[in-house]
């Protein structure tokens, strides 16, 4: 039996599977959703690529298109974080970010003590 070998790219943190698609490769990402990663490969365009055969300049462009989708032109209402409690702008967390602010949000909501953050403190569904 031979066994298939797998490729693996690393793009923004993730170590994603090279062999599929690019906008079916990058769902792996955290932050990044279906319809975010249809939006990432029409606007980049090379959505049917597969993430093997990308280019380390087009590796870089996907990655920045990812991390900064306001300047291609990706509409608000597709980022993970409208509206901002702090700064009030829309903004597009991944990775480690979204995990940060996630734990921020949820640390403000146990020191003000609102119901939510009661339920979080004492691990109860929320």
């Amino acid at each position: 039996m031979s066994r298939r070998q797998e490729q693996i790219v690393r793009l923004v943190e993730t170590d994603l599977d090279a062999s599929r698609p690019v906008k079916v490769a990058i769902r792996r990402i955290k932050g990044v959703s279906f319809m975010f990663s249809n939006a990432v490969a029409a606007v980049s365009g090379f959505g049917d690529k597969k993430l093997a055969d990308l280019s380390e300049n087009e590796q870089k462009k996907l990655e920045d298109i990812i991390l900064n989708p306001q300047k291609y032109g990706i509409p608000a209402w597709l980022y993970n974080r409208r509206r901002d409690p702090e700064t009030g702008e829309n903004r597009h967390l991944a990775v480690s970010t979204l995990e940060l602010q996630n734990k921020m949000d949820i640390n403000k909501l146990k020191k003000i003590k609102c119901y939510r953050g009661v339920r979080h403190s004492l691990g109860l569904p929320v």
